[in-house]
């Protein structure tokens, strides 16, 4: 790639999965001066149409979303941005396929932001990391959460800490104010039957074990196990979004929560709540040690908006990172960068 001298080259990129999150990240990449030379999406409303138009942009980009991503990676693109699924192992196949078109890759798959902790995951990662290894490129999976409010934050935060005892994680989102596929999949609407029947035994929110896992590593403890909850909110009075209407009785949304168990206790607790209208919406990271820390982000991190930034923030990072698998505590601490 030719430019003037004293310029940055302009990086490429390939967006692999182009629904709500793979928009937004195409439009914050755009924004800051990442080029498209691929779009890849099964959609047919979406196969055949301008990239820029597709996500929402009022331009065009210049190239066509398609369904072939075989076709798409034939760009050579620096960086493809991955967002078509939560399963490791549903998404292997793609994630090898960008790997192997020697790109480094950057996935809001939840089950790869630390995919060493679930034994069923481990031969993937395994098989990945070697993939990723053998063509010279990193392959990351990150986010808001898992990625970085309940793992990569609380670790960051200890840091000043002589002694760390304990951490508790909480975060809790209004659901109403997020995408249709989240208030889905923590089942707005649905009747408690249904809820416990659909939601509470296909494990909730995708991340928490991982995110407890990551912290655990981060903070040299060795962790024995995690136990898990997950319980519905019930509306108490009728609340609504622009999706779905929940009746009092009915499930506005979910509490989660992990446990790790360090040396027979449990010193890592992360607690999630996400309902339509859940009041006080925030993040608190408190961290019972040597100093105690008590830290509280004022009406949280607005999954939708952060993790699209994220993502696009952590591009120099895995770009200068060693080739291989990598979680967030392998990259040089991430920040905003104003030009990529």
């Amino acid at each position: 790639m030719s430019g003037n001298a004293g310029e940055r080259p302009r990086l490429t990129a390939v967006q692999y999965g182009v629904g709500p999150i793979g928009s937004r990240i195409v439009r914050v990449a755009v924004d800051r001066g990442i080029e498209f030379v691929g779009g890849i999406d099964i959609d047919p409303t979406k196969v055949g149409r301008d990239l820029g138009r597709v996500v929402g942009l009022e331009r065009d980009l210049g190239v066509d979303v398609t369904d072939d991503a075989q076709t798409a990676l034939e760009a050579e693109p620096d960086v493809v941005f991955h967002s078509t699924g939560s399963s490791l192992a549903a998404v292997s196949p793609q994630l090898t396929d960008a790997l192997t078109a020697e790109a480094d890759v950057i996935s809001t798959t939840e089950e790869l932001s630390y995919p060493w902790w679930d034994p069923d995951n481990r031969g993937l990662a395994s098989e990945l990391d070697e993939t990723a290894r053998e063509h010279g490129v990193t392959c990351l999976g990150t986010g808001i959460n898992p990625g970085f409010a309940m793992d990569t934050l609380p670790a960051v935060l200890s840091t000043p800490c002589q002694v760390v005892q304990s951490i508790r994680v909480e975060r809790v989102q209004d659901a109403a104010q997020r995408r249709r596929p989240l208030q889905e999949k923590i089942g707005a609407g649905l009747d408690v039957e249904t809820f416990e029947r659909e939601i509470a035994t296909a494990g909730g929110h995708v991340g928490l074990s991982e995110s407890t896992a990551m912290l655990a590593d981060a903070l040299g403890w060795t962790l024995q196990t995690t136990e898990r909850d997950i319980e519905p909110v019930i509306a108490d009075e009728r609340v609504r979004s622009d999706y779905v209407t929940v009746d009092p009785g009915a499930v506005a949304g979910i509490r989660q929560r992990v446990r790790g168990i360090v040396d027979g206790d449990a010193v890592i607790e992360l607690d999630l709540r996400m309902y339509l209208d859940a009041p006080d919406p925030h993040d608190r990271i408190r961290i019972t040690g040597r100093p105690p820390l008590d830290v509280v982000v004022a009406g949280g991190f607005h999954g939708d908006r952060t993790t699209p930034a994220i993502v696009v923030n952590v591009v120099p990072r895995v770009r200068a990172a060693a080739p291989g698998v990598a979680t967030m505590l392998d990259l040089a601490v991430p920040s905003y960068t104003r030009a990529l």
